[in-house]
């Protein structure tokens, strides 16, 4: 299934193609690599008429070009939701608006355990910005969200207060994920919700190693012992290369639904619509599973 983010006013992919995206941040508009979009497209006035362009490094990484002067960093709003965006040395800008699907679609969950008398607390891992944990406090749950990044953990916290939700309850841990989720095993803490987004590749605060393919499934098992008696969702994003949405959908049906058969198993694509042709530009993958309500 694809689920497209297509209520955004402060965002915008307005074209993509040759390997690049355009696209509207606020008022400024940045051009950045798009590794999916193999498509051909005319490269217009609109792809010189910006802020920012980010040029790959035949070495790896790569580095911003700006054409005019930018404020350090500035805001995007989502419907109540108010979050930091700054072009950063390795392309990203601190934001996946992308996700705004699986935003709504949390929140929605959350809502109605909360409207029928529940305490829900979610558990947010590999939390980036914060802006999935943002969503679910103002949906009315408490959040724990763990990242290995000081700095990612820092701006998360920046995002929380531009959300007014300086005094809403949510602990900021900076650990590796599976680590935490084992200890939290043993500490016999439960959620009742778990969102995670993780890495192709890569390393905790201790340097511990983190690999899609080799430790996905493990993560999974132990988020299956945490999970409370009756839990809303369970929610995985994945940009890894290689990984279709079905070998997500897999894991869920034979790891988690028969522990909770009394459930659903959904996957698919998230994407974002391009403005100037509306063609839908893939941007991950997702697998979810959810309580029948």
């Amino acid at each position: 299934m694809l689920k497209i983010s297509d209520k955004w006013s402060d965002y915008e992919c307005l074209d993509a193609g040759n390997g690049e995206k355009l696209e509207r941040w606020g008022s400024f508009i940045l051009r950045r690599p798009e590794p999916q979009a193999m498509w051909e497209t005319n490269f217009d006035d609109n792809w010189n008429n910006i802020d920012g362009v980010y040029y790959r490094s035949n070495k790896g990484g790569g580095h911003w070009e700006f054409k005019r002067n930018l404020p350090e960093f500035w805001t995007v709003k989502y419907n109540d939701l108010t979050f930091k965006v700054t072009p950063t040395n390795f392309k990203h800008t601190g934001l996946f608006p992308e996700q705004a699907t699986n935003w709504e679609f949390m929140a929605s969950k959350i809502k109605k355990a909360v409207d029928s008398g529940r305490e829900v607390k979610i558990l947010n891992l590999f939390a980036y910005t914060g802006a999935a944990s943002m969503a679910a406090l103002k949906a009315g749950a408490s959040v724990v969200q763990v990242d290995a990044s000081k700095g990612m953990t820092l701006w998360a916290k920046e995002n929380r207060d531009l959300c007014g939700l300086s005094s809403s309850n949510i602990r900021f841990i900076v650990d590796d994920c599976l680590k935490f989720v084992e200890r939290e095993y043993r500490r016999g803490n439960k959620y009742d919700g778990i969102v995670m987004d993780p890495p192709s590749y890569g390393r905790g605060p201790n340097k511990e190693v983190w690999k899609f393919e080799k430790n996905m499934a493990v993560l999974l098992e132990a988020c299956l012992k945490i999970l409370s008696d009756r839990p809303i969702f369970l929610l995985i994003n994945s940009y890894t290369t290689g990984i279709s949405h079905i070998v997500l959908a897999n894991m869920l049906k034979t790891m988690m639904l028969p522990l909770y058969p009394d459930g659903k198993v959904e996957s698919g694509e998230v994407g974002l619509p391009i403005k100037k042709n509306n063609m839908v530009l893939p941007c991950g993958i997702y697998g979810r599973w959810e309580c029948n309500d």
